[in-house]
């Protein structure tokens, strides 16, 4: 991933003054979502790009050794290869960005990726996920074990209570401190958008986690009643450019939930090229939280390469 982010001292001067314009995000998020798509064969490498950005992710209750250890074999051969050498990208070491599981799965993870000789990075939801309501020696707690087990990712979820009621300062010690228990290990901060109660609240909380060091700022954790949606992304990428007019750091940013089509990740990816540009299509600065949406990339580029659409055998999730 990229360079760590130091963070900087807490600024409630600048969280004070922010006031989100409502209507204007709303028509810039129509803009984006009316546009036209790319056709053809720059559709096709469009979509293989959006795979090396995906952090494919199982994070269901019934999760076990095996379905994790399916899930990093298909981290690793994304696409069937027959399909890669059929647009001759075989040879690219195509992967997905990382796998991402809960705590008590990383080490199958880690066991999985060793195994078949990748070192596709181990992603772990922490801090009470999904819902943050755990005390925070606990929280921590959890933070110190997946690293200790080989998580080289953190996904983070703040306390929305701490966000509803303005209680920044708070939100930033917190924050501060999960930097703190991940050591090495990347913090990417779920700020769970859909339970924020406005814009303006996604804005100042975008910012308090950049200010407290996070690395990535993401938006749901995929179990909220709403999650990734354009109005929402629109703030948080302006907040990150707005952080790195500032500071000069650059901030990654990861939507989550909710983002199952080819259609869908094409048009994050035109979202994140429009708003902060062509540095910010990598895998350090961009990822997608996706289960099922590379099922539906590999549909398509099936259909790019064969002109028919595929059976559920066809494509079988490895």
């Amino acid at each position: 991933m990229s360079a760590r982010n130091l963070g900087t001292e807490l600024d409630l001067s600048w969280i004070s003054k922010i006031q989100v314009n409502q209507p204007a995000v709303l028509r810039r998020a129509e803009q984006i979502q009316a546009r036209r798509m790319v056709k053809k064969e720059w559709q096709a490498a469009w979509l293989l790009k959006a795979v090396t950005f995906i952090d494919l992710t199982t994070l269901s209750g019934d999760d076990t050794s095996s379905n994790v250890q399916r899930l990093c074999y298909k981290a690793k051969y994304p696409i069937r290869e027959d399909l890669l050498k059929a647009l001759n990208v075989h040879d690219k070491g195509l992967t997905t960005a990382a796998v991402c599981v809960y705590p008590a799965r990383v080490c199958d993870a880690v066991k999985a990726l060793k195994a078949a000789g990748s070192t596709i990075p181990v992603a772990s939801v922490a801090t009470g996920f999904p819902a943050g309501q755990t005390h925070l020696k606990t929280r921590l707690e959890e933070i110190r074990l997946a690293v200790e087990d080989g998580a080289t990712e953190i996904d983070v979820v703040i306390n929305r209570t701490l966000v509803l009621t303005g209680q920044w300062e708070a939100l930033y010690d917190e924050i501060r401190q999960f930097r703190k228990a991940c050591g090495e290990a990347h913090l990417k901060t779920i700020l769970a958008t859909g339970e924020l109660g406005s814009l303006t609240n996604v804005y100042k909380a975008s910012m308090i986690a950049m200010m407290a060091g996070s690395d990535f700022i993401k938006t749901s954790t995929g179990k909220e009643a709403v999650n990734a949606t354009f109005p929402v992304a629109i703030v948080m990428l302006r907040a990150i450019r707005d952080f790195f007019w500032k500071t000069g750091n650059k901030i990654g940013f990861k939507p989550a939930g909710g983002i199952r089509s080819a259609k869908d990740s094409l048009a994050w990816l035109s979202l994140i090229k429009e708003e902060l540009g062509d540095e910010w299509l990598t895998p350090e600065l961009f990822r997608i939280g996706a289960s099922t949406l590379l099922s539906d990339i590999e549909r398509q580029i099936y259909h790019h390469v064969t002109g028919r659409y595929a059976a559920y055998h066809d494509l079988p999730m490895s």
